[in-house]
């Protein structure tokens, strides 16, 4: 299995270039071109070089299956059970408030009308929920929520050296016990330099001398986590929640949806080789939006339609749907590693933001009363 050489909010080389499978027999072309003109002794070096670059990558996934990062934690134990029930029984979905923008940075505090208008139109299909901050009244979520019935919400902390948020967050897990089942220290901080491992993992631990009850993790793009730096701060990881977008790999807008539904089962299975405790994929999905570049309603309906068959939700692995809701000031966003938002970050919602489903939601069948999807 072949990941881009780096991995983001951007491709890594413009849309419809060759799938990768096609870059990598090219090169091979090109070297056994160059092997020719060379002496046989030169040759032979190189080709045992070539056996050992190969027996080291297949050896690879067996060393890591061999050692898996793994933490028990005992007193999030019913946190974490009643987190992962709702993985294999029930549906996340990341959201963000419709009231609430955030440009260049800077954010305005969201409507609780507004907020539960949005969980009601969300509840349908989904009875789990994650968050991004706990700030400018995205804290109030779970207190809505349980309003109507949700059964577990994983509430987002974006900076990790913000005291104010982390007691926001806390403050609504006392009012809220019975919902709240994890917090996600960060979003992207390593991706995007603003943390290094070491602060994260430091910063993981402190919210677990604050919360030793809840269920603590940390989001990052799947690629972070197979760093060989990242294993101080897998082992201080309940549960793992891990951005896996196909759309930025290099064969996405020549391959068929079900490859892209592939890759996502697959980069599980690469991170359930390095850590033993479930696995989330916080962000997966397909844009409707712009259609020059590929992204189409109907694309992200057959994206994940495909995905539920290749990734069926249990208690170890599932996914949650990125995002409830199109947000349009994503264009206006601060700069991540000085590359601004591309278009399509206004349109990963499975609603618009007026909250008008898209093809998507038709596809997902809603939840029953008990809760257990179709």
């Amino acid at each position: 299995m072949q990941f881009s050489p780096e991995y983001g909010r951007r491709p890594t080389r413009p849309r419809g270039g060759r799938p990768a499978r096609q870059e990598h027999q090219r090169s091979n072309r090109r070297v056994t071109s160059r092997l020719r003109t060379k002496r046989p002794e030169i040759r032979m070096r190189v080709i045992r070089l070539l056996r050992l670059l190969v027996a080291a990558t297949l050896l690879a996934p067996r060393i890591a299956l061999a050692a898996p990062v793994c933490n028990f934690p005992a007193k999030a134990s019913s946190a974490l059970q009643r987190l992962t029930d709702v993985m294999a029984t029930g549906r996340f979905v990341d959201y963000d408030p419709t009231s609430s923008q955030i440009i260049n940075g800077h954010s305005s505090r969201a409507d609780e009308e507004s907020i539960l208008q949005d969980l009601k139109v969300l509840r349908p299909r989904f009875d789990g929920l994650i968050t991004y901050t706990s700030t400018n009244g995205a804290e109030r979520i779970p207190d809505l929520a349980v309003q109507l019935g949700y059964r577990a919400v994983i509430m987002g902390i974006w900076d990790i050296s913000s005291t104010k948020e982390l007691e926001n967050a806390l403050a609504a897990v006392k009012r809220n016990p019975e919902i709240v089942v994890g917090l996600s220290i960060g979003s992207e901080s390593v991706f995007s330099k603003r943390a290094s491992f070491k602060q994260l993992a430091d910063a993981v631990r402190a919210a677990r001398e604050h919360a030793p009850d809840l269920a603590i993790s940390t989001s990052e793009p799947f690629h972070i986590f197979l760093e060989p730096a990242a294993a101080q701060m897998l082992s201080e990881l309940d549960f793992m929640l891990a951005n896996v977008h196909p759309i930025y790999e290099t064969w996405f807008s020549v391959a068929p949806d079900p490859n892209a539904a592939d890759f996502v089962a697959k980069v599980t299975d690469e991170l359930a080789a390095l850590y033993c405790g479930p696995i989330l994929v916080k962000e997966t999905g397909v844009p409707t939006a712009p259609a020059g570049s590929g992204y189409t309603p109907a694309r992200q309906a057959s994206f994940y339609q495909a995905l539920r068959q290749r990734l069926p939700p249990n208690n170890r692995r599932a996914f949650a749907y990125f995002c409830a809701f199109d947000a349009p000031w994503r264009l206006k966003d601060a700069p991540v590693l000085g590359v601004r938002p591309g278009p399509q970050e206004a349109h990963w919602g499975l609603y618009g933001e007026k909250r008008q489903p898209k093809p998507v939601v038709g596809t997902i069948p809603a939840l029953p009363s008990s809760s257990k999807p179709e």
